[in-house]
């Protein structure tokens, strides 16, 4: 063992670590393809998080399929909001067996209406028949650009800038006569009815007057009208630069303004329209600078390499279409975000925000990848809505605290659909997670005091107030549930409490009085945790592997793990914790693996990685990544939900594009490479055996500790720590001799049996290197 303090010490450059290969992603990482896609799932998708755009090709036109993630059609449900309207009622339905009323108020209108909903924007489209074939189709991550190039010579570049809600495009090669074309959405024609959420209804059922479209020689203007008053205009303007070049932006505005947070960083102090026309007086390459800093920095600030070229490069896409769909000051990840279907049809489930675990998934990778201010989106949307979750919480359960509908409109209104999960009591505390992953991962103390713990703390109240303790001395709800088994059926409520409520009331609880403590908030600490101590144990089978509910066993294939929640990601049964719990999760995930994946959709195979990894079990994480990518996937790396290879990964073989399986994909190959989950710094848990080399650089653990790391032969090799706000954490290399070089203030203890304690204070960095210095 030694201990060394290191004061003031400045190395000649982070570079030492070996690792400047990391920094950015590799053209290997783009998408190439020589043709345009055909259909709009398929295209090259652009984003900042209001803004966004998919190019494709329509009937022979380029298309540039426009979306911007505020426009909302915010109509009330019809039929929802009726003095039926409490979770008492239905549990005096579920107690009757008459649950034909439930499903009729609660559930039908949300299949048969086709609002509130998520709508698109428009569409731009090119003629480019003359141009002849195409060439190439390039999406460049790095920069976040697509470009087309024809066998003509003729080449499109295209980008939505990075910081302002403007998208731009430029043509070269092209003559005069090649200028856009705005196309509306068909909001009038005829209706189908199809009651279909997954396929979408006609968005002429929406009822909306069809909007106008107001030409000039070198600009269009669309305006449309929606519910309620609610309008959107889309603004295009273009520009010749000489005989063979067009350059031209296009913008949509939404009236009145709706964005998540509490500023408009996206729209500074002009108008859309105002933006777009100086910067096309401007030109693409100067407006293309302060787009390309923004993702030179977005990408700096993770990266990693693995021996598998396809995970890896999966793994690039999903940071570019985080980087594209996550904003501090933007509306969060919806299930399409800003890439809402462009076929005439509302979009899947609405395009709404589905809290049953598409929000959550959608984040996940956040945290590891060092994303933390892109993650705030999330949390202002949450904390705006804040007022009217209290609403629902009085008006649906009647009682004070905190609950969050598990469906729910861009304001936070309560949608409807499969009441077990969309009207879900335990909703708020599978949010309350995202609090406080936030608050461990950036231990901002002002965060946590003003944001974190007053969510937890009434999610915390909540549950105190709507559980009943039972003749056993057992706290428990009046019913329960497990989304979303036995879909909507009487059957899928259990008088006895599943094992999902169950472990996120606990994991509420326990997070809430941890964060009392560390606030200094003793007594509520103590009070937290005695309503935690009063709750029962989790249902187990004999061979000790977790139940949906007491009264039933895992018996059937399901997309959602929601019986091993305490597993992952609440870490309940954490697998350091020992052989107990070790025991639970090795026959948790036997089962899962005996009943097998016949009624599972792709995010289910992203979220097993994740379970795989922190069970330490490389190889499964590895195959459930490739799995992922290589059958649940588009050609542009959009999750389609189903199998699309028919090799049997699932019998879904349907294609709804919805994003959380592409994030929660991303969080499953970082937890591979690196867990802080159980209160260490653990490099290279869980790599396939023959991954003998990866790196991963900037990742950011609990703590908030900076990370770069390599592996040699499926071991530490060399390992660069840098602490952000000063503390403690122990650190498990491995066996093996190493030489320790410090460089800032900091403390260390290495053992023999490869822990390493470090003690830093605010900019601590020290630097490890196996067998030998760091050259």
């Amino acid at each position: 063992m030694r201990k060394i303090l290191v004061a003031g010490i400045i190395s000649v450059g982070l570079s030492c670590i070996g690792m400047d290969s990391v920094a950015q992603p590799l053209p290997a990482h783009n998408l190439r393809f020589d043709s345009l896609a055909g259909r709009w799932d398929e295209g090259i998708p652009l984003g900042n998080g209001l803004l966004g755009a998919l190019i494709w090709q329509k009937e022979g036109r380029l298309r540039f399929s426009l979306d911007r993630a505020d426009l909302w059609d915010q109509r009330p449900m019809k039929g929802l909001h009726r003095p039926e309207f409490s979770y008492n009622w239905v549990f005096g339905q579920v107690i009757q067996q008459d649950y034909a009323p439930v499903q009729r108020y609660f559930d039908h209108p949300y299949d048969r209406e086709p609002a509130p909903t998520k709508i698109p924007g428009a569409a731009l489209e090119f003629e480019i028949q003359k141009l002849g074939k195409v060439n190439s189709v390039e999406l460049d991550i790095k920069n976040a650009e697509c470009k087309v190039q024809w066998q003509s010579g003729a080449l499109l570049q295209t980008l939505v800038h990075a910081s302002l809600p403007i998208g731009f495009f430029r043509l070269e090669g092209v003559g005069p006569e090649m200028i856009p074309e705005l196309l509306a959405p068909r909001y009038q024609g005829a209706v189908t009815n199809t009651g279909d959420p997954v396929g979408g209804d006609d968005l002429s059922r929406l009822g909306y007057k069809q909007g106008v479209i107001t030409r000039t020689a070198n600009s269009m203007l669309y305006e449309q009208e929606g519910w309620g008053g609610f309008r959107y205009r889309v603004y295009v303007k273009w520009k010749q630069r000489g005989k063979r070049k067009l350059e031209g932006v296009y913008t949509i505005e939404s009236f009145p303004l709706k964005q998540s947070g509490n500023k408009t960083s996206l729209l500074a102090r002009k108008s859309p329209q105002q933006i777009a026309d100086s910067l096309l007086n401007a030109g693409y390459s100067r407006a293309r600078q302060a787009h390309l800093g923004w993702w030179k920095t977005f990408w700096s600030k993770s990266s990693l390499r693995v021996p598998d070229p396809v995970i890896e490069k999966q793994w690039y896409l999903e940071q570019y279409k985080f980087g594209s769909a996550a904003r501090e000051n933007t509306p969060p990840i919806s299930l399409q975000a800003v890439w809402t279907a462009d076929n005439g049809r509302i979009p899947p489930w609405k395009g709404d925000y589905h809290h049953d675990l598409n929000t959550q998934l959608s984040y996940w990778p956040s945290y590891t990848a060092n994303h933390l201010e892109e993650a705030m989106g999330y949390l202002n949307h949450l904390d705006e809505n804040k007022p009217n979750y209290e609403r629902y919480t009085r008006l649906y359960f009647g009682v004070d605290g905190l609950a969050v509908p598990g469906v729910t409109t861009l304001n936070g209104t309560e949608m409807g659909g499969w009441i077990q999960y969309s009207l879900s009591p335990t909703v708020s505390a599978w949010l309350a997670q995202h609090y406080y992953l936030q608050w461990k991962y950036s231990m901002d103390t002002a965060f946590l005091r003003e944001r974190a713990y007053p969510w937890a703390r009434e999610v915390a109240r909540f549950i105190r107030n709507i559980t009943v303790i039972n003749e056993r001395g057992d706290r428990h709800l009046p019913i329960s549930s497990s989304p979303e088994i036995n879909d909507n059926s009487l059957a899928a409520w259990f008088r006895q409490t599943t094992n999902y409520d169950l472990a996120l009331m606990k994991y509420a609880l326990q997070t809430a009085s941890e964060m009392a403590k560390a606030l200094g908030l003793q007594a509520e600490a103590e009070k937290w945790a005695q309503v935690l101590a009063s709750f029962p144990d989790y249902a187990l089978t004999a061979d000790k592997a977790l139940m949906f509910a007491p009264t039933m066993p895992y018996n059937q294939s399901h997309r959602h793990f929601s019986h091993l929640m305490a597993i992952q990601p609440l870490g309940l049964f954490k697998w350091e914790d020992g052989e107990t719990s070790q025991a639970i999760i090795r026959q948790t995930i036997a089962e899962l693996d005996r009943v097998g994946p016949s009624q599972w959709c792709g995010y289910s195979y992203a979220w097993l990685a994740n379970l795989k990894a922190w069970a330490r079990d490389g190889e499964g994480a590895r195959k459930a990544l490739d799995v992922f990518a290589s059958a649940f996937c588009s050609v542009n790396s959009f999750h389609l939900n189903g199998d699309q290879t028919g090799k049997g990964y699932s019998s879904f073989t349907y294609r709804p594009f919805t994003l959380e399986g592409n994030f929660a994909y991303a969080s499953g190959l970082q937890e591979m490479l690196l867990q802080s989950h159980a209160g260490y710094i653990n490099l290279f848990p869980a790599i396939p055996a023959d991954w003998s080399n990866c790196s991963f650089k900037n990742f950011r653990t609990q703590g908030a500790f900076l990370v770069d790391a390599s592996s040699e032969d499926g071991k530490a090799k060399r390992v660069l720590i840098r602490s952000e706000k000063g503390g403690e954490i122990r650190v498990w290399l491995g066996e093996g001799s190493w030489t320790i070089r410090q460089q800032k203030s900091c403390e260390t203890d290495l053992s023999k049996n490869g822990w390493l304690t470090l003690k830093a204070e605010v900019g601590g960095l020290v630097e490890l290197s196996r067998n030998g210095t760091i050259p």
